[in-house]
């Protein structure tokens, strides 16, 4: 008996490995482990008392997970995604290594100088305006953050930074999207101030809209969009898990579920289109996906129209962002063609690229565009990625500005376009 039970352990064992790699959702599988490691930050650095910098690296964030960090001296610490924590004045030599590939950097902690307020809300980085503030008085009279520290401060306390509508399902498009060759003209122009930390989008004619800022939490798909293209990560209200319960988090009916690898893998979804360079069809460039919170998911009847997060449960629906970045040539600076951000608000039936400027998005191209079933295996037609114009809309015609790099200011989170 003792044979059998073991025998019929080992096959439950099998069926279950059977099942989770035919799962299916989208996002399945991990990227490979890292080929090489570089940071990118020089020999050196400088780091504040009490404050953190995260280290860039040529890894992914998944990749970084995995990397073992070594610190000589006793002046920092270094958390397993790479941030830099100032404990001491002093010197000291960080190195990380994985799969047998390793980089260092010298940093030296210095004393932190004084700030000045930085917001109406006289936020700095010794000023936490919401130290005593409860949660209904904050959101009585709620206006988005209007600084890097307000979004900050906001954010340790788990409050909002952005607008809190809840965003329908399709997007909302710009009267007027310019064009140039024939195509949409994806705008090159990146406006960051407050050392990086804030990126200001604007509409079609160049005027400011509104800003987003690192660590703040947004739910709309305008400032999430912007916040992914910005900063190369989620805002803060996300939890990685896609089955995150929103009554276990702080941010409760604010939470947004779901930062996970995207395989992009058409034999498997062959009613999905090809995603540029995308990893899944043999190109180079690995793709993620988080949610978006949306008021209905009628374009699919597999998906009930209901709220996205009532504060009780999380209704994923069919709404997504999938994203693109990753530095090939490991050189610091995305060029053209390695970094995308596409939405998607049928469940990767369709897309429509992120032109970086507000209700600025892409010819739709994909499964039901070309005339397909939704999610079919056997009724499908996805149509071609719609290329891009790369052109600065502040001149209106400069298509040369191919490539970008961060101002030097801008130290954490990956360097993106």
């Amino acid at each position: 008996m003792k044979k059998i039970s073991v025998k019929l352990l080992a096959l439950l064992l099998a069926l279950l490995l059977a099942l989770s790699l035919c799962a299916c959702d989208m996002g399945g599988g991990s990227p490979p482990l890292a080929q090489s490691f570089s940071i990118l930050d020089g020999d050196s650095i400088e780091v504040a008392l009490d404050g953190e910098y995260r280290l860039r690296t040529n890894l992914l964030e998944e990749e970084l997970k995995s990397v073992k960090w070594t610190v000589s001296g006793d002046c920092v610490m270094v958390t397993e995604e790479g941030y830099i924590l100032g404990i001491r004045v002093g010197t000291a030599t960080v190195r990380g290594e994985i799969a047998g590939h390793s980089d260092s950097v010298q940093v030296r902690v210095v004393e932190k100088k004084a700030s000045e307020p930085t917001s109406a809300s006289g936020a700095s980085a010794s000023f936490d305006p919401y130290e005593r503030m409860t949660a209904a008085a904050f959101y009585e009279n709620y206006t988005p953050a209007d600084s890097h520290w307000d979004a900050y401060w906001r954010t340790f306390h788990n409050f909002m930074s952005g607008t809190l509508e809840t965003p329908d399902q399709a997007p909302v498009l710009s009267a007027y999207r310019p064009t140039a060759d024939g195509r949409y003209i994806r705008n090159t122009d990146m406006l960051y101030s407050e050392g990086g930390k804030a990126y200001t989008v604007t509409d079609a004619y160049g005027e400011a809209v509104f800003t987003v800022y690192e660590y703040g939490a947004y739910i709309t798909l305008e400032e999430i969009a912007a916040y992914v293209f910005a900063f190369g990560d989620v805002p803060e209200n996300y939890d990685a898990d896609k089955d995150a319960n929103p009554k276990g988090s702080p941010w409760g009916e604010y939470l947004r579920a779901n930062h996970s690898y995207f395989s992009g893998d058409t034999d498997r979804f062959p009613y999905e289109p090809v995603l540029p360079n995308i990893s899944g069809c043999g190109g180079t460039l690995y793709y993620y996906e988080i949610d978006i919170g949306t008021t209905g998911t009628d374009c699919d009847p597999k998906y009930p129209s209901t709220l996205y997060n009532n504060g009780n449960q999380i209704t994923r629906g069919a709404a997504r962002i999938v994203y693109g970045k990753q530095d090939l040539n490991g050189n610091g600076i995305y060029e053209r063609g390695e970094h995308h951000v596409f939405y998607t608000y049928n469940h990767y039936n369709d897309f429509q690229e992120y032109l970086n400027y507000f209700g600025g998005w892409g010819e739709t191209f994909g499964n039901i565009t070309g005339g397909g079933s939704i999610s079919s295996k056997y009724d499908y037609n996805p149509t071609d990625y719609i290329e891009v114009a790369f052109t600065s809309l502040s001149s209106h015609g400069n298509a040369a500005a191919m490539i970008f790099v961060l101002p030097p200011a801008y130290l954490k989170r990956a360097e993106i376009f």
